[in-house]
């Protein structure tokens, strides 16, 4: 299967910058649809979950919408997921934000406040993200590769295993986490110029190699 032919579902549960991200998937040649079927989550070749806002509300809209059983239906047949920003924190099973709640539990660990003594929240702005491990999303890119941040929380995997790339504000955190078809950033590829573009494109070029495995 070519990019080209490539579908990417967006997922809408009224919270994240929907068009930025289609409009990003685009320009790397998916054909990117905006959506809030779950039917249409599990059919597409990859999903990318948007986020921007607060963790206990989004994971209140998903569950409202159905979305939630679509995407561990995806993560459970091993297609390709993408979270991006607040979406990358909904893929761990609770966050301590606004008194805390359950994530979508597709990868071990908790999401807290970042440490940041001293320094404003959220972090807005660039920051370097260095690659703890290879990872497919990474291809081509520097090491370490700057990307836009805009956050106060950030996960804790219980595996270090699944990080693959890490960021410094105040401490480090994780900012890029991988585990077999299910990837999380916690920067906006969407705003993060030529680099972030690289790394949609990586993703999607990822999502037309499964589908293509899947249909030989």
């Amino acid at each position: 299967m070519s990019v080209a032919t490539t579908t990417v579902a967006v997922a809408d549960y009224g919270m994240g910058n929907l068009r930025s991200v289609e409009k990003a998937l685009g320009c790397v040649g998916a054909a990117a649809q905006v959506t809030s079927d779950p039917s249409r989550l599990t059919r597409a070749d990859g999903v990318v979950l948007p986020g921007v806002g607060a963790f206990p509300r989004a994971m209140q809209e998903i569950g409202a919408l159905g979305l939630a059983e679509s995407l561990r239906e995806r993560a459970e047949s091993g297609l390709p997921l993408l979270g991006i920003c607040l979406g990358m924190q909904l893929l761990f099973e609770r966050s301590a934000e606004l008194g805390g709640a359950e994530g979508l539990g597709l990868l071990a660990g908790t999401v807290e406040r970042l440490p940041a003594e001293g320094l404003k929240l959220p972090q807005i702005g660039w920051n370097s993200v260095a690659w703890a491990r290879p990872s497919g999303l990474a291809a081509g890119l520097p090491d370490p590769c700057a990307f836009y941040h805009v956050h106060s929380f950030a996960p804790i995997p219980t595996d270090t295993a699944d990080v693959a790339g890490r960021a410094d504000y105040g401490a480090p955190f994780a900012s890029a986490v991988e585990r077999d078809h299910v990837w999380g950033v916690q920067f906006h590829p969407e705003k993060s110029g030529p680099h972030g573009l690289r790394l949609l494109e990586n993703f999607v070029a990822l999502a037309a190699d499964g589908s293509a495995r899947r249909a030989a």
